[in-house]
């Protein structure tokens, strides 16, 4: 037994910030004693989605960064590094939304993963697109 904070890590863009961003981050927290997030770069961000984020990555850092549920934030630079950065915040929890089942179950060697259910009817992509129908 350990006296150590279980440490959970989660990752994403938390780009046009919604309330399903927050139930995500609030369901991680739940799973340990303290919450840290990566919030994917800007290139990351295109890289992923075919488009730059609405929001730079500094802002939406800071953003991440202002909510009670979390410790600290780091930039993530790549999908390939998960492993690293777990290693590095020494992660005892990874929670991913469920659109990524099975994408991450080779880092359970290093620690519990979890994907969380994604909030129904909530999407950034389609949050933008709902802004852009609107203002054309």
């Amino acid at each position: 037994m350990t006296d150590r904070p279980t440490t959970v890590v989660t990752f994403g863009t938390f780009d046009v910030f919604h309330v399903g961003h927050l139930r995500v981050i609030q369901r991680a927290a739940s799973l340990g004693d303290r919450l840290i997030v990566g919030v994917s770069s800007d290139a990351l961000n295109a890289k992923k989605k075919g488009r730059a984020p609405v929001f730079s990555q500094g802002e939406r850092m800071e953003i991440v960064a202002s909510l009670k549920p979390v410790s600290s934030v780091f930039l993530e630079e790549s999908l390939e590094q998960k492993r690293e950065y777990l290693l590095t915040h020494q992660a005892d929890v990874l929670v991913m939304g469920d659109d990524w089942a099975g994408r991450f179950d080779d880092l359970g060697d290093i620690c519990e993963i979890v994907y969380l259910p994604r909030t129904p009817a909530i999407s950034t992509t389609a949050l933008i697109e709902k802004i852009a129908d609107l203002s054309g």
